[in-house]
């Protein structure tokens, strides 16, 4: 059974617990910062008690728009339970959180190369949009 948790405020500790699933250490911090700003979101998926996959998304109004988009930032799921559905359910709950929220839009950006991603964004509603480019600024 699938159980999906958005984080708010004070629960920085579950996030922590769910360590294994994000790309570094998590930092306390750095979660409150996140949790303290409601403009984001963090979803987290766990299967018969485990935390199997996260999902982040962060607001962004634009002067000329009256709503908001979602950006769906990074979205994982470990290893031992992929090909269950879970990427697709978290962007699902994500999107209709957004919706909820008065979200216009919700938009992600990945490689083309990137298969996995490519078929989960799909099959959770997402449309290809075929023509962007993305340049980036910093540490990649």
């Amino acid at each position: 059974m699938t159980e999906i948790w958005r984080a708010e405020p004070g629960g920085e500790a579950r996030i922590k617990a769910a360590e294994h699933l994000f790309d570094d250490a998590v930092d306390i911090a750095a979660t409150q910062r996140f949790l303290a700003d409601s403009a984001n979101a963090l979803l987290i998926a766990y299967v018969d008690g485990q935390a199997a996959g996260f999902v982040t998304g962060t607001e962004v109004l634009h002067p000329d728009k009256q709503q908001p988009e979602l950006f769906l930032n990074e979205l994982a799921v470990d290893e031992r339970h992929r090909g269950r559905g879970i990427g697709r359910a978290l962007v699902r709950e994500l999107w209709r959180q957004a919706q909820a929220g008065g979200c216009r839009g919700m938009w992600v950006l990945t490689d083309r190369e990137n298969a996995a991603a490519n078929k989960v964004y799909a099959a959770a509603g997402g449309t290809n949009a075929g023509s962007q480019v993305m340049y980036e600024w910093g540490e990649s």
